[in-house]
C-alpha cells in the first residue's frame, strides 16, 4: 500500500517515498509533536497479516533499540495508526555508500574512513550480540559532513539462541527461513556460510565488511556476477581480482582484505575491531608504495 504525499499516520504527516525493501515502503515524514523529518518504514499490508513476518518487524525494533551508536541509525519509535505499522527512524542525510560508489572507487583515505566508521557500527552492534546480515553499500549512508551510518538491521539476528523464523524477502534472495539450509540476505556480499545456508555467526559480518572495504577502494564488487547464480559460484570458487587494488592500498590493508575474505570461517578474522585497529593504524602511517616488481641490486 503506497502512501501518498499529505497522508497522516499518526503524528506523523508523510512527505514523500523514500525507497522500499523486503521489509518495507520507507518514507520522509514530519513529525508535528516535535517538529522534526524522520524516516517512516511501513510494514506491507501484506505482511501485516502474517504473524512470522510481524514477528520479525517487531524484532527489528527492538534489536535497533539495543543499539545506541553515532554510526548506527536511530529508532525513535514502533507504532500503529489506523492498522498500520511502522518504525519511526532517524533521517539521515546524505548518499547511500552505493550512490556513491556508482562513481567510481574512493580516494584511498576516503574509502579506508568511511570503512572505519562502518567496522565500528558493526563492533557495537556484536558486542550486543547483533549481525547485521545484510551489509552492502546500500545500507550504509554518509552524510554531507562525512558521518557514516549503517541503515537497515531488518535481517538483523541476535546470534546467542535465536531461533525465530523469517518469511519476508531480502533485497536480493530470500529462500525460506533464516534456519539452516536456506538463504537470506544481498548475494554479492555473502559470505559462503550464507551462500550455502549455514547458520550465522558475527564471521559473516566481517566477510560483508570485506566486500565493501574493497568495493570502495576499486569501484566493483569482488565477487559480482551477472546472475544470483554467477555471482554465489564466484563467492564459493574464486578470489577476488587483487589486481584491482591501486599500488596506493597499503600493504596493512591487503593483508585485512586477504583476512576478511577467507572463504573457511574457521580462517577468517575473528573480531571487527581489530579490522579498525588495522585501518586506524593505515591511516596514521605513512604510506609506502606497493612493489609492482623485484627490484635487483647489481653488483659492485
Amino acid at each position: 500500500m503506497a502512501l501518498s504525499p499529505s497522508t497522516r499516520l499518526g503524528l506523523y504527516q508523510i512527505l514523500a517515498p523514500l525507497g522500499a525493501g523486503g521489509m518495507g515502503e520507507v518514507y520522509r515524514a514530519r513529525d508535528s509533536k516535535l517538529g522534526r523529518d524522520v524516516a517512516l518504514k511501513v510494514l506491507p499490508e501484506a505482511f501485516a497479516r502474517d504473524p512470522d513476518r510481524l514477528a520479525r518487524f517487531e524484532q527489528e525494533a527492538r534489536l535497533l533499540a539495543a543499539l545506541n551508536h553515532p554510526n548506527i541509525a536511530a529508532i525513535y519509535g514502533l507504532e500503529e495508526s489506523d492498522g498500520v505499522r511502522f518504525l519511526v527512524l532517524e533521517l539521515v542525510p546524505g548518499q547511500t555508500l552505493a550512490e556513491q560508489l556508482a562513481q567510481g572507487a574512493l580516494p584511498v583515505e576516503e574509502a579506508l574512513g568511511v570503512s572505519r566508521q562502518i567496522a565500528e557500527a558493526l563492533e557495537a552492534a556484536h558486542e550486543k550480540g547483533i549481525i547485521h546480515r545484510d551489509l552492502k553499500p546500500g545500507n550504509v549512508k554518509v552524510t554531507p559532513e562525512g558521518k557514516v551510518k549503517v541503515l537497515d538491521f531488518g535481517l538483523a539476528k541476535a546470534f546467542a539462541g535465536d531461533t525465530t523464523t523469517d518469511l519476508s524477502k531480502s533485497p536480493t534472495a530470500s529462500y525460506g527461513t533464516s534456519r539452516e539450509g536456506v538463504i537470506l540476505g544481498t548475494a554479492a556480499y555473502m559470505s559462503p556460510e550464507q551462500a550455502r545456508g549455514k547458520p550465522l555467526y558475527k564471521r559473516t559480518d566481517i566477510w560483508s565488511f570485506g566486500c565493501v572495504l574493497y568495493e570502495t577502494l576499486t569501484g566493483r564488487q569482488p565477487f559480482g556476477g551477472e546472475t544470483i547464480s554467477d555471482t554465489i559460484a564466484r563467492i564459493l570458487e574464486r578470489e577476488p581480482e587483487w589486481q584491482a587494488l591501486s599500488e596506493a592500498t597499503p600493504a596493512k590493508i591487503r593483508d585485512l582484505l586477504r583476512r576478511c575474505l577467507q572463504k573457511d570461517p574457521a580462517r577468517r578474522l575473528r573480531d571487527i575491531g581489530d579490522a579498525r585497529i588495522e585501518i586506524e593504524e593505515a591511516l596514521t602511517t605513512p604510506a609506502t608504495p606497493w612493489p609492482t616488481a623485484a627490484c635487483v641490486v647489481p653488483p659492485r
